[in-house]
């Protein structure tokens, strides 16, 4: 479920039926399927209220003297991001706290929950703290030299990726041992990244920006032969990724030449922003209170979903097919506006 706000409260966007649920003043989180919503009175405190719709009441209630920033949500643990600590409460009532961390300042709330692991920004920005939630043990991942603006986890839990706010790499880290497996590159100028996301296989990257354009990159993994890629992508199209052919080869070219760059890409649209003097709600860890653009949410491994927020909320479905060529590309299949509009 991917949940953008709207200038009218908050509007859930779902491939499976929902119903609304009434909440004034908030900002909704379905990470799970169980919605959650943080509702703020003023600037200075914030409640991040667990509401159960089976029994038709709120079921948890937690209070903080700062803006809860991002909530994730297992069946088993509570993730709460302020703009510096996370905290990590067991799912109980009532709940109880389980850990806590210190991090950089983290203003989107980036937190990334999986089965085994927790991950989030680290004290010094760039940095990634890996938590094996088991354990307690902490890695920390020297990911970026700039701060962290997005990053995912794999459905396996086993692959993490890392944008920062210069927008031109990806990094692709392995939890197991926190070692880096590639690096790919979304263009030379500087973009700001609004959404990664990693395909159910595990194989495959989707990556969306402020540059209108949605990239897929294959994707290593850590169960797989080094020498395997992913999808059985064709010699040609594997020559095709490093993008500038033979100068690729060449020593001592700057490494842009060298570098791995997406199999397929699309345009999607970016929408409007909100109207003017409109009560817009942002999403939680959004982009510093402007709607939401470029969330990205893989139905299969051939179909992604994009979806933004803003006046002109919108979903856009793209499909990946194999050309006559062997080649693989991106292509739109259809969009509808979700806020009622023409």
């Amino acid at each position: 479920m991917i949940p953008p706000a709207s200038q009218l409260g908050w509007t859930p966007a779902s491939v499976i039926p929902f119903r609304d649920i009434q909440a004034k003043n908030n900002m909704i989180s379905m990470q799970s399927s169980i919605p959650t919503h943080v509702s703020s009175e003023s600037q200075e405190q914030s409640q991040l209220v667990i509401w159960d719709d089976a029994r038709q009441k709120a079921v948890i209630t937690l209070e903080f003297r700062t803006s809860v920033l991002g909530v994730r949500l297992s069946k088993s643990r509570i993730v709460v991001a302020l703009l510096n600590s996370i905290h990590i409460f067991a799912f109980s009532n009532p709940p109880q706290k389980l850990s806590y961390f210190e991090t950089t300042d983290n203003p989107l709330g980036l937190a990334c929950l999986g089965q085994q692991v927790l991950a989030f920004p680290g004290r010094s920005p760039g940095q990634v703290q890996l938590v094996e939630l088991e354990t307690g043990n902490v890695s920390i991942i020297p990911a970026h030299s700039t701060p962290l603006r997005a990053m995912t986890l794999s459905p396996d839990g086993e692959v993490l990726a890392t944008a920062s706010e210069a927008g031109t790499l990806v990094r692709v880290f392995s939890t197991a041992n926190c070692t880096k497996m590639a690096e790919l590159r979304r263009g030379v100028d500087h973009a700001v990244i609004f959404s990664l996301a990693i395909s159910p296989s595990n194989l495959l990257l989707a990556v969306t920006s402020d540059k209108s354009t949605l990239h897929v990159f294959d994707l290593p993994h850590p169960r797989l032969p080094t020498n395997r890629t992913p999808a059985a992508a064709s010699p040609t199209e594997e020559q095709t990724n490093q993008k500038w052919g033979i100068l690729g080869k060449i020593p001592l070219l700057p490494r842009v030449f060298s570098d791995v760059y997406s199999f397929a890409s699309a345009h999607f649209e970016m929408g409007e922003e909100a109207p003017p003097g409109s009560h817009y709600v942002p999403p939680l860890g959004n982009s510093y209170g402007s709607p939401s653009k470029g969330v990205i949410g893989w139905r299969d491994d051939r179909t992604i979903l994009v979806i933004g927020a803003g006046r002109d909320g919108r979903w856009e479905k793209f499909v990946l097919r194999e050309g006559d060529d062997g080649k693989r590309y991106c292509l739109r299949e259809g969009w509808k506006r979700y806020l009622g509009g023409s």
